[in-house]
């Protein structure tokens, strides 16, 4: 592991201390579950189940669908489809982030999208 991610290792361990000491034997001060941000590669198509049943959940998943774009592209193409399907039948959200990953939400979370600028005159 490098000196950076040992640093990191150290100041998230910190933070949870100090976050575990002050809401020590207190009532959380929301009502809301708790939603984790995951990321996942997608590395064979039933990785796909794996990400429906995370998003079900309740979590946010960034998926990282490059390693199998490289085994099988076609693969990649039916395993997206599939996942904007599911997104917009749970009421979800779904977009690329870059080249290489992709990013689902439940119900309940939007991704917020730039308007489209105006292509006259801008």
């Amino acid at each position: 592991m490098s000196s950076f991610g040992k640093a990191l290792g150290k100041i998230f361990r910190r933070d949870r201390e100090e976050e575990d000491r002050q809401t020590e034997g207190k009532e959380p001060s929301f009502k809301h579950p708790v939603i984790y941000l995951k990321a996942l590669p997608l590395k064979k198509p039933s990785d796909v189940e794996i990400i429906k049943k995370e998003v079900k959940a309740g979590n946010i998943l960034i998926v990282k669908v490059t390693p199998l774009v490289e085994k099988n592209p076609e693969e990649v193409e039916k395993a997206v489809d599939d996942l904007c399907e599911f997104a917009e039948n749970v009421g979800g959200d779904i977009a690329r982030l870059g080249e290489e990953r992709i990013v689902i939400c439940p119900s309940g979370v939007k991704i917020w999208r730039e308007p489209p600028k105006n292509s006259v005159g801008g």
